[in-house]
C-alpha cells in the first residue's frame, strides 16, 4: 500500500509518500511561495526520485483543515484532483491529528494547537498509550483561556504541537507547569503525518471517498463574518 499526501494547511507545504506504513520519501518547502505553484511540482518530483509514477499510488491523503483557508482548499483541490483522474481512494485527515501522528514519540498527552488569531486557537487534544492514539476532544476552535482552564484538569505532561504551541506555551506555562514545548523540527505540519493519519483510516476500514471531502475551517472566514454583519445590519 502506498499512499500519496499532501500538506499545505500553513505557510509551509510538504507532501509524503507512506509504503506499508514506512515513509519511503517527503518534501518539505517552507520558501514562502505559494502552495498553488509548489504542491504539484513537489509530488511529481517526488515520485521520480523515489522511481515511482503516479501509476503506482494506491491511495492520496491530504489534511484537510482546520488551516489557512486559502491552504487548505489548494490541499484539498489538488488531492481530489489526483484521486478522480487516477480513480483512486481519497482521504481527508485531521491536521491536528496528522501534527500529533507525526511528531508523538512516547505515550502521553498531546495538545494540537494552530494560532487561529484574537486569541484563539484551532485545537484538539489526543492521549498516546502504547502506541495507540486516543482522542480527548473534536477538532474546534477554542480560546486560549478555556484550554488552559481545561488542560488544568490532566495530571501529566502534556506535550505542545503545532504552529500556535509556542502562543499557548508561553501564555500558560506559569499556571500549568506541566506544559512541554517540542522542538521546533517536530511540531510543525507534515505530509508525513497526514500519510499516518491516513493509514490509521485504511487500517480501520473506512473507505476514501473523494466526493464526500470537503475542507473542514471549523469557523467562517473574514468575509463570510463581514457579509453577515452587513446583512444583521440592513434588517
Amino acid at each position: 500500500m502506498r499512499i500519496l499526501a499532501f500538506e499545505s494547511s500553513a505557510k509551509a507545504a510538504s507532501v509524503a509518500i507512506l509504503q506499508d506504513g514506512a515513509l519511503l520519501g517527503e518534501y518539505f518547502q517552507n520558501s514562502g511561495q505559494t502552495h498553488s505553484r509548489t504542491l504539484a511540482k513537489m509530488a511529481e518530483d517526488l515520485l521520480a526520485n523515489c522511481d515511482l509514477t503516479v501509476a503506482d499510488i494506491d491511495a492520496v491523503a491530504v489534511a484537510a483543515g482546520p488551516g489557512s483557508f486559502t491552504g487548505v482548499r489548494i490541499g484539498v483541490a489538488a488531492a481530489k484532483g489526483l484521486a478522480w483522474a487516477r480513480e483512486l481512494p481519497c482521504y481527508g485527515v485531521s491536521t491536528l491529528e496528522a501534527m500529533v501522528r507525526g511528531a508523538a514519540m512516547c505515550d502521553g498527552v498531546y495538545c494540537a494547537c494552530m494560532d487561529a488569531r484574537r486569541a484563539q486557537v484551532y485545537n484538539a487534544v489526543f492521549s498516546v498509550e502504547d502506541g495507540k492514539l486516543l482522542r480527548l476532544s473534536e477538532d474546534r476552535a477554542i480560546s486560549i483561556e478555556e484550554l488552559g482552564a481545561e488542560l488544568k484538569n490532566l495530571e501529566k505532561a502534556i506535550f505542545l504541537v503545532g504552529d500556535g504551541a509556542e502562543l499557548c506555551y508561553n501564555t500558560l506555562r506559569v499556571s500549568i507547569p506541566a506544559l512541554c514545548l517540542l522542538p521546533e523540527h517536530l511540531r510543525g505540519q507534515h505530509a508525513s503525518g497526514t500519510a499516518l493519519a491516513a493509514q490509521a483510516k485504511i487500517d480501520a476500514g473506512e473507505p476514501g471517498s473523494g466526493l464526500e471531502l470537503i475542507p473542514s475551517y471549523l469557523r467562517l472566514s473574514q468575509a463570510e463574518r463581514t457579509r453577515i454583519e452587513k446583512e444583521n445590519m440592513g434588517k
